[in-house]
């Protein structure tokens, strides 16, 4: 993984070969990562592990509780693996406004969506077939031991206040 172009280019092509679907899209994800040199798999966990803590905010944490129905905090680690798996134009809109996933998804299926909890094991898997190892510590800060930002409300009236568009959409 030269840059992260390359990891993001990464996401995008496995995501469109598998159609959308998570899990055909983690396991798609590990063969791709698979056929790289260890060292560039290890780069790869680093730009996700870094995303992955980045969205580990209460405001994103009430979009996915909009969105899933779910509050409890594996729900939110598997929506934020997700989320990085929507690629860099849906993150990226969704950090700097949650809200704004009412116009960033164009359709989204509790059912199959927001669960991507294979996602975040591809690089670790890639790696142990490539090496016969666990992937090593990634040298990057742990993540935080609360979310970023102020607590939200996960109460129906606080959230579609809160998330007016994303609630217009997905809320119950």
């Amino acid at each position: 993984m030269r840059d992260e172009t390359e990891f993001w280019e990464t996401i995008d092509s496995t995501r469109a070969a598998a159609d959308g679907d998570p899990e055909d899209h983690a396991d798609l994800l590990t063969e791709r990562l698979a056929q790289l040199d260890p060292e560039s798999v290890l780069e790869f966990a680093r730009y996700f592990e870094t995303r992955y803590n980045r969205a580990y905010r209460w405001d994103l944490w009430g979009a996915s509780v909009v969105l899933l129905r779910e509050s409890d905090s594996d729900s939110f680690d598997y929506f934020r693996c997700w989320l990085i798996g929507q690629g860099r134009e849906i993150f990226e809109g969704a950090l700097q406004d949650p809200d704004a996933l009412a116009d960033l998804l164009d359709d989204f299926d509790e059912e199959i969506d927001g669960d991507g909890e294979d996602l975040g094991y591809a690089a670790d898997e890639a790696y142990e077939q490539l090496t016969g190892a666990p992937a090593p510590d990634l040298d990057i800060p742990p993540q935080a031991a609360e979310p970023e930002g102020p607590p939200v409300d996960f109460d129906d009236e606080a959230l579609a206040e809160r998330y007016p568009r994303l609630w217009e959409r997905f809320g119950s």
